[in-house]
C-alpha cells in the first residue's frame, strides 16, 4: 500500500512493526480498540467505559475520552468521558498527555473519537515513553529525620586574667 500510495518501486522499502510496550497507556492503541468496538455494534457508553477502566487500571493518573457525531438520533452530539487527573495547558502537556484521534464511518455516518490520557510520572525513567521530568507543581513532602537525645555539654569558660596596671 506505501509503495503505491508514494511511488516507490517494488523491494525499495522496508517496514518494520514493533509491539507496544504498555497498551493501556498509548492512546493511538486505544482509540483503535474503542473504534473497532464501535464498528463490532457495541453501544457507545458501555464501549468508553470500557475503554476508560481498562486505561486507569494500568496506573494512568487519568483519561478523557470524547465521541462526537451522530451516536444515536439524527441530530448530531458529542459525549464526553472523563475520570482521574488530566492537565490541559502549559508544557507538562506535551510531555504527559498522549492524544489520538480516529474517525468511525458508521451506517448514519461519521464518528469522531479523540483519547487523551495522562501518563505516570516515572522518576527512575527506566519505562520507555513514561515522563521522568517531573511536573512544576508537584510538591513533594520528605519526613524530618528522627532526632537522637544527645546530652548537651557546658564548657566552663575561664575568666580572663587580668594584668596588673604599671
Amino acid at each position: 500500500v506505501i509503495e503505491k500510495r508514494f511511488n516507490f518501486k517494488p523491494d525499495q522499502i522496508n517496514l518494520f512493526a514493533e509491539r507496544v510496550d504498555n497498551r493501556a497507556l498509548c492512546a493511538t492503541a486505544q482509540a483503535e480498540s474503542l473504534r473497532y468496538k464501535l464498528l463490532g455494534g457495541l453501544a457507545v457508553r458501555r464501549a468508553c467505559y470500557g475503554v476508560m477502566r481498562f486505561i486507569m487500571d494500568s496506573a494512568a493518573k487519568g483519561c478523557e475520552i470524547i465521541v462526537s457525531g451522530k451516536i444515536r438520533a439524527q441530530r448530531a452530539k458529542a459525549m464526553k468521558f472523563r475520570d482521574g487527573y488530566m492537565i490541559k495547558t502549559g508544557q507538562p502537556v506535551k510531555e504527559y498527555v498522549d492524544v489520538a484521534i480516529r474517525h468511525v464511518l458508521m451506517r448514519q455516518g461519521v464518528l469522531g473519537i479523540k483519547v487523551s490520557i495522562m501518563l505516570p510520572h516515572d522518576p527512575t525513567g527506566k519505562v520507555p515513553g513514561l515522563p521522568n521530568k517531573p511536573q512544576a507543581d508537584v510538591v513533594t513532602i520528605i519526613e524530618p529525620k528522627e532526632e537522637i537525645d544527645r546530652p548537651v555539654t557546658v564548657a566552663k569558660k575561664e575568666a580572663p586574667v587580668e594584668e596588673a596596671a604599671e
